[in-house]
Protein backbone atom coordinates (compact mmCIF):
# COMPACT_ATOMS: atom_id res chain seq x y z
CA UNK A 1 0.00 0.00 0.00
CA UNK A 2 1.09 3.41 -1.10
CA UNK A 3 1.56 6.03 1.41
CA UNK A 4 1.32 9.64 1.42
CA UNK A 5 2.17 12.60 4.11
CA UNK A 6 -0.86 14.25 5.66
CA UNK A 7 0.50 17.76 5.14
CA UNK A 8 1.90 19.36 8.31
CA UNK A 9 1.03 16.61 10.25
CA UNK A 10 4.00 14.50 8.95
CA UNK A 11 1.78 11.37 9.29
CA UNK A 12 2.45 8.93 7.20
CA UNK A 13 -1.45 7.74 6.17
CA UNK A 14 -2.14 4.85 3.69
CA UNK A 15 -3.48 6.59 -0.26
CA UNK A 16 -6.62 4.16 0.47
CA UNK A 17 -8.72 4.67 3.92
CA UNK A 18 -11.30 3.33 6.35
CA UNK A 19 -14.69 5.22 6.91
CA UNK A 20 -16.28 3.42 9.76
CA UNK A 21 -20.00 4.43 9.02
CA UNK A 22 -21.42 1.50 8.29
CA UNK A 23 -19.38 -0.82 10.97
CA UNK A 24 -23.25 -1.26 13.41
CA UNK A 25 -24.35 -2.63 10.91
CA UNK A 26 -22.89 -6.16 10.97
CA UNK A 27 -22.13 -8.38 13.96
CA UNK A 28 -19.78 -7.01 16.09
CA UNK A 29 -17.39 -9.85 15.51
CA UNK A 30 -17.86 -9.25 11.52
CA UNK A 31 -16.76 -5.45 11.73
CA UNK A 32 -14.00 -6.36 13.91
CA UNK A 33 -12.40 -9.35 11.93
CA UNK A 34 -13.39 -6.81 8.93
CA UNK A 35 -11.18 -3.61 10.22
CA UNK A 36 -8.10 -6.14 10.64
CA UNK A 37 -8.30 -7.21 7.66
CA UNK A 38 -8.22 -4.19 6.07
CA UNK A 39 -5.55 -3.36 8.62
CA UNK A 40 -3.46 -6.52 6.74
CA UNK A 41 -3.71 -4.93 3.02
CA UNK A 42 -2.14 -2.14 4.57
CA UNK A 43 -4.48 0.54 5.52
CA UNK A 44 -4.00 2.47 8.37
CA UNK A 45 -6.00 5.58 8.91
CA UNK A 46 -9.80 4.88 10.03
CA UNK A 47 -12.41 7.84 10.82
CA UNK A 48 -14.64 7.51 13.22
CA UNK A 49 -17.35 10.27 13.18
CA UNK A 50 -19.88 7.84 14.28
CA UNK A 51 -20.75 9.00 18.13
CA UNK A 52 -22.59 5.43 18.87
CA UNK A 53 -21.11 2.54 21.39
CA UNK A 54 -21.07 -0.01 19.50
CA UNK A 55 -18.86 1.79 16.29
CA UNK A 56 -16.37 2.85 18.76
CA UNK A 57 -16.98 -0.38 20.82
CA UNK A 58 -15.64 -2.43 17.08
CA UNK A 59 -13.16 0.29 16.13
CA UNK A 60 -11.49 -0.33 19.92
CA UNK A 61 -11.82 -3.47 20.20
CA UNK A 62 -10.07 -4.51 16.01
CA UNK A 63 -6.86 -1.74 17.03
CA UNK A 64 -6.11 -3.44 20.48
CA UNK A 65 -3.00 -4.83 20.41
CA UNK A 66 -1.88 -2.45 17.28
CA UNK A 67 -2.63 1.09 18.00
CA UNK A 68 0.38 2.41 17.02
CA UNK A 69 -0.64 0.97 13.44
CA UNK A 70 -3.53 3.19 13.19
CA UNK A 71 -4.28 6.60 12.94
CA UNK A 72 -7.47 7.27 14.08
CA UNK A 73 -9.66 10.40 12.74
CA UNK A 74 -12.12 11.03 16.03
CA UNK A 75 -14.78 13.94 16.00
CA UNK A 76 -15.48 16.61 18.66
CA UNK A 77 -19.16 17.82 18.77
CA UNK A 78 -20.64 14.52 17.31
CA UNK A 79 -22.56 13.26 19.97
CA UNK A 80 -24.98 10.35 21.19
CA UNK A 81 -28.25 11.54 22.81
CA UNK A 82 -31.45 9.50 24.30
CA UNK A 83 -29.83 6.79 21.11
CA UNK A 84 -29.22 8.44 18.52
CA UNK A 85 -26.22 10.94 16.46
CA UNK A 86 -27.02 15.08 17.20
CA UNK A 87 -23.83 17.45 16.18
CA UNK A 88 -23.30 19.82 18.92
CA UNK A 89 -21.31 22.67 20.72
CA UNK A 90 -22.59 22.61 23.67
CA UNK A 91 -19.79 21.30 26.24
CA UNK A 92 -22.13 19.54 28.50
CA UNK A 93 -22.15 16.84 25.65
CA UNK A 94 -19.17 17.53 23.93
CA UNK A 95 -17.04 16.44 26.60
CA UNK A 96 -18.55 13.42 28.01
CA UNK A 97 -18.88 12.27 24.11
CA UNK A 98 -14.95 12.20 23.41
CA UNK A 99 -13.98 10.98 26.75
CA UNK A 100 -16.20 8.41 25.74
CA UNK A 101 -14.60 8.09 22.20
CA UNK A 102 -11.17 7.50 23.78
CA UNK A 103 -12.58 4.83 26.40
CA UNK A 104 -14.39 2.75 23.54
CA UNK A 105 -11.52 2.99 21.42
CA UNK A 106 -9.37 1.99 24.36
CA UNK A 107 -6.56 4.45 23.78
CA UNK A 108 -5.52 7.60 25.86
CA UNK A 109 -5.15 9.65 22.28
CA UNK A 110 -6.40 10.35 19.06
CA UNK A 111 -4.06 10.91 16.23
CA UNK A 112 -6.17 13.42 14.16
CA UNK A 113 -8.88 15.38 16.61
CA UNK A 114 -11.63 16.40 14.38
CA UNK A 115 -13.89 19.35 14.96
CA UNK A 116 -17.14 18.00 13.93
CA UNK A 117 -18.68 19.40 10.26
CA UNK A 118 -18.24 23.12 9.94
CA UNK A 119 -20.10 24.32 6.72
CA UNK A 120 -21.59 27.83 7.72
CA UNK A 121 -19.60 31.06 8.37
CA UNK A 122 -21.86 31.67 11.24
CA UNK A 123 -20.45 28.16 12.97
CA UNK A 124 -16.80 29.67 11.87
CA UNK A 125 -16.71 32.30 13.38
CA UNK A 126 -18.55 31.31 16.81
CA UNK A 127 -15.70 28.26 17.01
CA UNK A 128 -13.10 30.76 16.96
CA UNK A 129 -13.32 32.30 20.93
CA UNK A 130 -15.65 29.46 21.99
CA UNK A 131 -15.27 27.16 24.88
CA UNK A 132 -15.17 24.34 22.00
CA UNK A 133 -11.98 25.36 21.07
CA UNK A 134 -10.19 26.32 24.42
CA UNK A 135 -11.21 22.69 24.96
CA UNK A 136 -9.75 21.61 21.80
CA UNK A 137 -6.42 23.52 22.11
CA UNK A 138 -6.23 21.77 25.84
CA UNK A 139 -6.61 18.16 24.73
CA UNK A 140 -3.94 19.04 21.84
CA UNK A 141 -1.47 20.42 24.86
CA UNK A 142 -1.96 17.57 26.56
CA UNK A 143 -0.94 15.41 23.77
CA UNK A 144 -4.62 13.70 23.79
CA UNK A 145 -5.10 15.25 20.21
CA UNK A 146 -1.61 14.60 18.48
CA UNK A 147 -3.07 17.01 15.50
CA UNK A 148 -6.08 19.26 14.71
CA UNK A 149 -7.99 18.63 12.02
CA UNK A 150 -11.91 19.95 10.96
CA UNK A 151 -14.67 18.28 8.63
CA UNK A 152 -16.46 20.41 6.44
CA UNK A 153 -18.92 20.35 2.92
CA UNK A 154 -18.65 23.69 2.11
CA UNK A 155 -15.31 24.82 0.27
CA UNK A 156 -15.29 28.24 1.12
CA UNK A 157 -15.20 27.20 5.25
CA UNK A 158 -12.88 25.11 4.38
CA UNK A 159 -10.71 27.50 3.03
CA UNK A 160 -11.17 29.51 6.15
CA UNK A 161 -9.70 26.62 8.39
CA UNK A 162 -6.86 26.44 6.11
CA UNK A 163 -5.64 29.75 5.93
CA UNK A 164 -6.08 29.54 9.91
CA UNK A 165 -3.00 29.46 11.98
CA UNK A 166 -4.52 25.98 13.75
CA UNK A 167 -6.08 23.73 11.51
CA UNK A 168 -3.64 21.14 10.28
CA UNK A 169 -5.72 18.61 7.80
CA UNK A 170 -9.05 18.80 6.98
CA UNK A 171 -11.53 15.85 5.99
CA UNK A 172 -13.68 16.82 2.79
CA UNK A 173 -16.36 15.20 0.58
CA UNK A 174 -14.54 14.97 -2.68
CA UNK A 175 -16.31 13.20 -6.27
CA UNK A 176 -16.63 14.67 -9.94
CA UNK A 177 -20.61 15.54 -9.42
CA UNK A 178 -19.63 17.30 -6.46
CA UNK A 179 -16.57 19.29 -8.01
CA UNK A 180 -18.53 20.76 -10.71
CA UNK A 181 -20.92 22.43 -8.37
CA UNK A 182 -20.58 25.91 -6.61
CA UNK A 183 -19.65 26.76 -2.90
CA UNK A 184 -22.64 27.07 -0.80
CA UNK A 185 -23.20 26.51 3.26
CA UNK A 186 -25.88 24.18 2.37
CA UNK A 187 -25.30 21.27 -0.18
CA UNK A 188 -29.36 21.38 -0.89
CA UNK A 189 -28.34 24.93 -2.99
CA UNK A 190 -25.87 23.56 -4.96
CA UNK A 191 -28.02 20.49 -6.22
CA UNK A 192 -30.55 22.83 -7.33
CA UNK A 193 -33.14 21.70 -10.49
CA UNK A 194 -31.45 22.43 -13.37
CA UNK A 195 -27.65 22.95 -12.65
CA UNK A 196 -26.30 22.25 -15.93
CA UNK A 197 -22.79 20.57 -15.63
CA UNK A 198 -19.87 21.49 -17.11
CA UNK A 199 -18.80 19.32 -20.37
CA UNK A 200 -14.94 19.27 -19.37
CA UNK A 201 -13.56 18.35 -16.38
CA UNK A 202 -11.87 21.68 -16.30
CA UNK A 203 -15.41 23.08 -15.38
CA UNK A 204 -14.62 22.32 -11.97
CA UNK A 205 -16.23 25.24 -9.63
CA UNK A 206 -13.41 27.95 -8.55
CA UNK A 207 -14.02 27.59 -4.63
CA UNK A 208 -12.62 23.73 -4.88
CA UNK A 209 -9.97 23.75 -7.09
CA UNK A 210 -8.65 26.99 -4.95
CA UNK A 211 -9.25 25.01 -2.27
CA UNK A 212 -7.17 22.16 -2.98
CA UNK A 213 -4.44 24.43 -4.64
CA UNK A 214 -4.72 26.50 -1.34
CA UNK A 215 -4.04 23.21 0.83
CA UNK A 216 -0.82 22.17 -1.64
CA UNK A 217 0.22 25.71 -0.68
CA UNK A 218 0.08 25.61 3.12
CA UNK A 219 0.73 21.74 3.22
CA UNK A 220 -2.94 21.37 4.78
CA UNK A 221 -3.67 17.52 4.22
CA UNK A 222 -6.82 16.58 2.57
CA UNK A 223 -8.95 13.06 3.57
CA UNK A 224 -11.69 12.26 1.59
CA UNK A 225 -15.25 11.08 2.29
CA UNK A 226 -18.18 10.56 0.13
CA UNK A 227 -15.81 10.23 -2.81
CA UNK A 228 -18.25 7.26 -4.33
CA UNK A 229 -21.17 9.72 -3.45
CA UNK A 230 -23.28 7.18 -1.54
CA UNK A 231 -22.44 4.64 -4.25
CA UNK A 232 -24.57 6.86 -6.67
CA UNK A 233 -21.44 7.31 -9.14
CA UNK A 234 -21.59 3.39 -9.90
CA UNK A 235 -25.19 3.25 -11.27
CA UNK A 236 -25.76 5.07 -14.54
CA UNK A 237 -29.23 5.28 -13.62
CA UNK A 238 -28.55 7.40 -10.56
CA UNK A 239 -25.32 9.03 -11.18
CA UNK A 240 -25.77 12.83 -12.23
CA UNK A 241 -23.46 12.10 -15.62
CA UNK A 242 -26.09 9.69 -16.95
CA UNK A 243 -23.10 7.23 -16.96
CA UNK A 244 -21.28 4.83 -14.44
CA UNK A 245 -18.27 5.22 -13.13
CA UNK A 246 -15.96 2.39 -10.95
CA UNK A 247 -14.98 3.14 -7.46
CA UNK A 248 -11.02 2.82 -8.84
CA UNK A 249 -12.18 5.43 -11.25
CA UNK A 250 -14.05 7.73 -8.06
CA UNK A 251 -10.72 6.64 -6.12
CA UNK A 252 -8.06 7.64 -9.02
CA UNK A 253 -10.44 10.95 -9.19
CA UNK A 254 -9.87 12.06 -5.31
CA UNK A 255 -6.48 10.83 -5.42
CA UNK A 256 -5.56 13.12 -8.24
CA UNK A 257 -6.80 16.37 -6.35
CA UNK A 258 -4.03 18.59 -5.10
CA UNK A 259 -3.42 18.32 -1.27
CA UNK A 260 -5.11 14.92 -1.27
CA UNK A 261 -3.49 12.26 1.26
CA UNK A 262 -5.94 9.79 1.29
CA UNK A 263 -9.73 8.52 0.65
CA UNK A 264 -11.44 6.84 3.27
CA UNK A 265 -14.18 4.56 1.52
CA UNK A 266 -16.69 2.56 3.32
CA UNK A 267 -16.84 -0.87 3.24
CA UNK A 268 -19.09 -3.84 4.15
CA UNK A 269 -17.24 -6.71 3.24
CA UNK A 270 -14.02 -8.28 2.52
CA UNK A 271 -14.35 -8.21 -1.53
CA UNK A 272 -14.94 -4.22 -0.98
CA UNK A 273 -11.84 -3.98 0.90
CA UNK A 274 -9.98 -5.73 -2.05
CA UNK A 275 -12.01 -3.99 -4.80
CA UNK A 276 -10.37 -0.37 -3.07
CA UNK A 277 -6.96 -2.17 -2.38
CA UNK A 278 -6.69 -3.10 -5.90
CA UNK A 279 -6.57 0.55 -6.80
CA UNK A 280 -2.57 -0.01 -6.03
CA UNK A 281 -2.48 -2.10 -9.33
CA UNK A 282 -4.78 -0.79 -11.17
CA UNK A 283 -4.22 0.03 -14.85
CA UNK A 284 -4.06 3.72 -16.15
CA UNK A 285 -7.27 2.10 -17.94
CA UNK A 286 -9.06 1.14 -15.23
CA UNK A 287 -8.24 4.65 -13.72
CA UNK A 288 -9.25 6.81 -16.29
CA UNK A 289 -12.36 8.89 -15.30
CA UNK A 290 -11.73 11.70 -17.50
CA UNK A 291 -12.57 9.70 -20.76
CA UNK A 292 -15.99 8.33 -19.45
CA UNK A 293 -16.92 11.72 -17.86
CA UNK A 294 -15.92 13.55 -21.03
CA UNK A 295 -18.62 12.12 -23.02
CA UNK A 296 -21.22 11.73 -20.65
CA UNK A 297 -25.09 13.82 -20.82
CA UNK A 298 -24.55 15.49 -17.90
CA UNK A 299 -27.85 16.64 -16.11
CA UNK A 300 -28.97 17.82 -12.94
CA UNK A 301 -28.76 16.47 -9.18
CA UNK A 302 -30.61 16.97 -6.69
CA UNK A 303 -31.82 15.55 -3.56
CA UNK A 304 -30.04 12.60 -3.16
CA UNK A 305 -29.20 10.74 0.04
CA UNK A 306 -25.94 9.47 0.80
CA UNK A 307 -26.78 7.70 3.88
CA UNK A 308 -24.33 10.13 5.75
CA UNK A 309 -26.61 9.82 9.02
CA UNK A 310 -26.39 13.55 9.24
CA UNK A 311 -30.42 13.72 9.21
CA UNK A 312 -30.47 12.59 13.14
CA UNK A 313 -31.67 12.90 15.74
CA UNK A 314 -35.35 12.05 14.13
CA UNK A 315 -37.87 12.42 16.08
CA UNK A 316 -39.74 8.78 15.28
CA UNK A 317 -36.50 7.26 15.86
CA UNK A 318 -36.25 6.25 12.36
CA UNK A 319 -33.41 4.99 10.77
CA UNK A 320 -33.75 7.75 7.61
CA UNK A 321 -30.49 6.64 5.96
CA UNK A 322 -31.04 2.96 6.25
CA UNK A 323 -34.38 3.04 5.02
CA UNK A 324 -33.58 5.04 1.88
CA UNK A 325 -30.74 2.83 1.83
CA UNK A 326 -33.17 -0.18 0.73
CA UNK A 327 -35.75 2.00 -0.72
CA UNK A 328 -32.75 3.29 -3.39
CA UNK A 329 -31.64 -0.45 -3.86
CA UNK A 330 -35.24 -1.57 -3.87
CA UNK A 331 -36.68 0.83 -6.48
CA UNK A 332 -33.71 0.31 -8.82
CA UNK A 333 -35.49 -3.16 -9.57
CA UNK A 334 -38.66 -4.15 -11.81
CA UNK A 335 -39.88 -5.74 -8.77
CA UNK A 336 -38.76 -5.19 -5.19
CA UNK A 337 -35.89 -8.21 -4.23
CA UNK A 338 -36.99 -10.11 -1.52
CA UNK A 339 -33.31 -10.07 0.21
CA UNK A 340 -34.24 -6.21 0.16
CA UNK A 341 -37.68 -6.20 1.72
CA UNK A 342 -36.91 -8.80 4.11
CA UNK A 343 -34.03 -6.52 5.76
CA UNK A 344 -36.45 -3.49 5.55
CA UNK A 345 -38.70 -5.59 7.72
CA UNK A 346 -36.18 -6.14 10.49
CA UNK A 347 -35.81 -2.80 10.67
CA UNK A 348 -37.43 -1.71 14.19
CA UNK A 349 -39.51 1.37 13.11
CA UNK A 350 -40.75 1.91 9.50
CA UNK A 351 -40.95 4.54 7.26
CA UNK A 352 -44.71 4.72 8.04
CA UNK A 353 -44.04 6.00 11.33
CA UNK A 354 -42.79 9.28 9.75
CA UNK A 355 -44.78 12.28 11.45
CA UNK A 356 -43.49 14.37 8.73
CA UNK A 357 -42.09 17.09 10.92
CA UNK A 358 -38.82 17.93 8.49
CA UNK A 359 -36.78 18.60 11.58
CA UNK A 360 -34.07 15.95 9.49
CA UNK A 361 -34.54 17.90 6.51
CA UNK A 362 -32.93 21.22 7.78
CA UNK A 363 -29.93 19.15 8.90
CA UNK A 364 -29.23 17.49 5.89
CA UNK A 365 -26.65 18.66 3.56
CA UNK A 366 -27.46 17.30 0.39
CA UNK A 367 -31.04 18.55 0.29
CA UNK A 368 -33.22 15.43 0.72
CA UNK A 369 -37.30 15.80 0.93
CA UNK A 370 -36.72 12.71 3.28
CA UNK A 371 -41.04 13.48 4.28
CA UNK A 372 -41.37 12.70 0.94
CA UNK A 373 -39.22 10.32 0.70
CA UNK A 374 -40.48 7.95 3.34
CA UNK A 375 -43.90 8.57 1.49
CA UNK A 376 -42.38 6.77 -1.33
CA UNK A 377 -40.97 3.63 0.65
CA UNK A 378 -44.18 3.39 2.08
CA UNK A 379 -46.09 2.73 -0.93
CA UNK A 380 -42.94 0.36 -2.15
CA UNK A 381 -42.45 -1.89 0.81
CA UNK A 382 -46.16 -1.45 2.09
CA UNK A 383 -45.47 -0.39 5.33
Amino acid sequence: MKKRLLGKTGLLVSEIGFGGEWLERHPESESIELIRYAGEQGINIIDCWMPDPKSRDIIGKAMLGNREKWYVQGHLGSTWQDGQYVRTRDMKYVKPAFEDLLMRLQTDYIDLGMIHYVDTEDDWKYLQNSEFMEYVRELKAKGTIRHIGMSSHNPKIAKLAVQSDFIEMILFSINPAFDMLPASEKLDDLLSEGYKYDQKLSGIDTDRAELYKLCEEKNVGITVMKGFAGGRLFDEQRSPFGVSLSPIQCIHYALTRPGVSSILCGYDTKEQVDQAVHYENASEIEKDYASVLANAPFHSCRGECTYCGHCKPCAAELDIAMINKYYDLAAMQPKVPATIKSHYMLLEHKASECISCQACESRCPFGVPVAERMKKTVELFGC
